[in-house]
């Protein structure tokens, strides 16, 4: 209602980032620093994105250890991979598109998500 008075965004613009119930915890609309923004907190929601990039950091950067360690180890090391999808060559461009392989609506279907990292 009233879609036209918020920025002149579209009814479907305006609720692509409506929360749903039964997501992965992984899901971008779980994003608490967006939800703050939404409601209009913005210093507190300034202060949650720099809190969630700071983790995206040492994330990144105990990764980039582990390699470095695997390596001087000579050990393999199996660098991230998403869960529900894989980089394969589309057939017809011949580029690396990232293509769905499974897992996702069975593991929303039981609830199931034990294979979700911690990301925010």
């Amino acid at each position: 209602k009233y879609a036209e008075n918020m920025y002149y965004f579209s009814e479907l613009a305006l609720t692509l980032n409506a929360p749903e119930s039964g997501t992965a915890p992984t899901d971008s609309r779980r994003r608490p620093d967006q939800r703050l923004m939404e409601n209009g907190r913005w210093d507190e929601a300034n202060a949650e994105k720099q809190r969630l990039e700071e983790k995206q950091r040492i994330s990144r950067k105990r990764r980039e250890a582990e390699a470095a360690r695997a390596t001087e180890d000579g050990t393999p090391y199996d660098p991230y991979q998403p869960l529900w999808f894989e980089r394969k060559k589309d057939p017809v461009t011949q580029e690396l598109a990232h293509v769905y392989k499974g897992g996702y609506w069975e593991s929303k279907e039981k609830q199931d998500w034990t294979l979700c990292p911690d990301i925010f």
